[in-house]
């Protein structure tokens, strides 16, 4: 009777990030014996991505992909700067994002189990851990996104700091807005909104801020309590709102009045439906 189960081959896989058959081969060789298994690895030429899984990945980049029916984001992580700025690893992450343009995975998990184009033998998750011994540093896909094309909408894709910020934002309206829709994810990189609307914000979250405004103006006359917390809460909202916020290219305008003025040039209703932000790291 076989002593490798699927629970010991998934603790070689998370101690060593190295691929299951090649995990189950390893143990399989080992009787079962998961510091032998390990040794095996490390025999057959795996020593790198055993070593190195364990070590914190901080730097990185976030790549973006286009193909004919979305655009795709995916972070991907390294242990330092210098790395990340590799060719090898700068074409990893952009055949990664065009993976995920053309496949669109429900998730992370499946995006890893997916053949590589460029070695169907092999999974993405197995050809990063062919990267980390290439490059001698811990390499971890953190995240990927999709956000599918259609012709009632525009997407525009900001990128900050040679890919360590990149941002998007989807409007409706139809296409031909993606360069108003730039302008506005490069608002978003620069001002970090948390939410798209007042309504978006969390009730919990609400209530604390009004907690902490009423805290702050105790001892006022109560004819004047409410609304001076009322201007603290509008304030926060223009902190915290993206269409609350004056946009950094027009001060002289919130990102809701920069819509409106579009929507009357464009003779049409334009608004924002999504946004994201993301910083390599975070």
């Amino acid at each position: 009777m076989s002593t490798v189960t699927p629970q010991l081959i998934k603790e070689l896989r998370e101690r060593t990030g190295v691929g299951m058959a090649k995990c189950k081969a390893a143990l399989e060789e080992a009787e079962g014996n998961l510091e032998k298994a390990i040794e095996n690895l490390r025999k057959a030429g795996m020593a790198s991505a055993v070593k190195r899984e364990g070590r914190e990945a901080n730097e990185g980049v976030i790549g973006t992909g286009e193909s004919d029916d979305a655009i795709s984001f995916v972070e991907v992580n390294s242990e330092t700067d210098f790395v990340a700025q590799n060719d090898k690893f700068k074409a990893f992450v952009k055949d990664l994002s065009d993976l995920v343009a053309s496949e669109q995975p429900e998730s992370l998990k499946a995006f890893l189990g997916l053949s590589s184009p460029e070695d169907p033998s092999l999974t993405i998750d197995q050809l990063r851990a062919l990267i980390v011994q290439s490059l001698g540093e811990n390499i971890q896909i953190k995240r990927i996104q999709a956000l599918p094309k259609s012709s009632d909408k525009s997407i525009g894709v900001y990128s900050h700091m040679g890919g360590k910020i990149v941002t998007a934002i989807e409007l409706s309206g139809g296409a031909g807005n993606e360069a108003l829709a730039r302008d506005i994810a490069m608002h978003v990189a620069a001002e970090s909104p948390e939410y798209l609307t007042p309504e978006d914000v969390p009730n919990e979250k609400l209530e604390i801020e009004k907690d902490i405004a009423r805290t702050q103006v105790k001892g006022k006359p109560e004819n004047i309590l409410d609304k001076i917390v009322e201007g603290k809460i509008k304030a926060f909202y223009d902190q915290v709102c993206l269409v609350c916020q004056k946009y950094v290219k027009d001060n002289s305008m919130t990102i809701t009045q920069l819509l409106e003025k579009e929507s009357k040039d464009a003779g049409k209703k334009i608004e924002i439906t999504q946004f994201f932000r993301w910083q390599v790291g975070e």
